[in-house]
């Protein structure tokens, strides 16, 4: 995921050293502006989910939704490819069947990402409805640490000593945030009937290392390939989606045999849906205008839109202990974001929000991976 976000970043930062004033003026401003794509995405995706699973009334089916993603996901990178080839159909059907079919056991390799970008979508979903979306937010940032772990374990990447610094700055942030947070459910209860604040904490600690295998084991699958994004996206999709429906099926068979695929659907659903599919592939397209820094900045600014949006909308409190777990976590994920002194890792870019994202993300969030890494990048969409 970063590896095609790093590619891009590199590209951009070199371009704007040889570039004219006029283009280098462009290039700011385009940074600055997928800087507030970012923090909008990244934020506006927690808070809608988490508003869309706490109003009254008919609840849709979120394997449902899981399913709904992917499907645009696969028809929007079908229609990239059909573009690039210029309308010709019976090139764009020879290459599908090229890559999909005569190349199986290259597509079989999807098959383990996809199923645990399956699994984490849905895993978001729960943990979303039972978290306050701010407490979500800062949890969900273990996912830098668990896939920088797994980038030293599966990849043999290095990392800095102010990234290891920044990895136990981050988990110590998570865990005031989450003492804080236990204590609140024992003085009063913040939490609906509904809502349960273990399951959701669960949740998203298995969401956060399956984003962290997924995105390193994905990184591994592209380095060396020579497939495009789109097509590993198809390949990918195609996957997310069966899984997808044999998730539905297993957990919500019935109810949804009674009720129907899209039961609960509502124009706000719809926009998560959207916000979800195509979400991380605006945030790949634009990432490459924007450099490390600026992404973890966006992240942690993220974090402060959803905390500060959450007290209005959701009457979330704001204590000293949650502001100095939020704080630390916002501190590392910048730390994390600053350039190395010898080449920079394509691990750290496996770190962003999505999503498959949740998804990932993002991103993923998460999420996260939709762009080339090297020559291609990851799941956008």
């Amino acid at each position: 995921m970063a590896g095609g976000n790093n590619n891009g970043q590199g590209t951009g930062v070199g371009e704007e050293k040889t570039a004219s004033p006029r283009q280098s003026e462009v290039n700011r401003k385009l940074k600055y502006i997928s800087l507030a794509i970012l923090v909008v995405q990244n934020a506006s995706l927690i808070l809608s989910i988490r508003y869309v699973r706490t109003l009254p009334g008919d609840r849709f089916f979120t394997t449902s939704a899981v399913v709904m993603a992917e499907v645009l996901k696969v028809l929007t990178c079908l229609l990239i490819i059909l573009f690039q080839r210029k309308g010709n159909l019976k090139e764009f059907i020879v290459l599908q069947y090229n890559s999909i079919v005569i190349q199986y056991k290259d597509t079989l390799k999807l098959a383990v990402p996809a199923l645990i970008y399956t699994l984490q979508n849905n895993l978001q979903y729960v943990a979303i409805s039972n978290l306050p979306a701010a407490t979500f937010q800062v949890t969900y940032q273990l996912k830098i640490l668990t896939t920088a772990l797994f980038s030293v374990l599966m990849l043999r990447k290095s990392l800095s000593r102010i990234q290891w610094l920044s990895l136990l700055l981050l988990f110590a942030g998570v865990a005031i945030v989450q003492l804080e947070q236990e204590g609140k459910q024992k003085e009063t209860t913040v939490t609906g009937p509904s809502q349960n604040y273990a399951k959701g904490l669960v949740a998203v600690i298995v969401s956060c290392l399956s984003s962290g295998f997924a995105g390193v084991y994905f990184e591994k699958i592209l380095k060396g390939s020579s497939a495009s994004v789109w097509m590993r996206n198809i390949q990918l999709g195609i996957f997310g989606t069966l899984l997808g429906l044999l998730g539905m099926w297993w957990n919500d068979g019935l109810a949804i045999a009674e009720k129907g695929f899209l039961f609960g659907y509502t124009p706000m659903v719809w926009g998560v849906i959207f916000n979800q599919a195509f979400g991380g592939l605006l945030v790949a397209v634009v990432v490459k205008y924007a450099d490390n820094i600026l992404k973890g900045f966006a992240t942690s600014f993220s974090i402060i839109v959803s905390t500060v949006v959450s007290v209005y909308l959701f009457g979330f409190h704001v204590d000293l202990l949650f502001t100095l777990g939020a704080g630390l976590v916002i501190g590392a994920v910048y730390m994390y974001s600053l350039p190395k002194a010898a080449a920079p890792s394509p691990s750290t870019a496996t770190l962003s929000s999505s999503s498959h994202s949740l998804a990932d993300g993002a991103g993923d969030s998460e999420t996260e991976a939709f762009l080339p890494k090297a020559s291609e990048k990851e799941k956008g969409c």
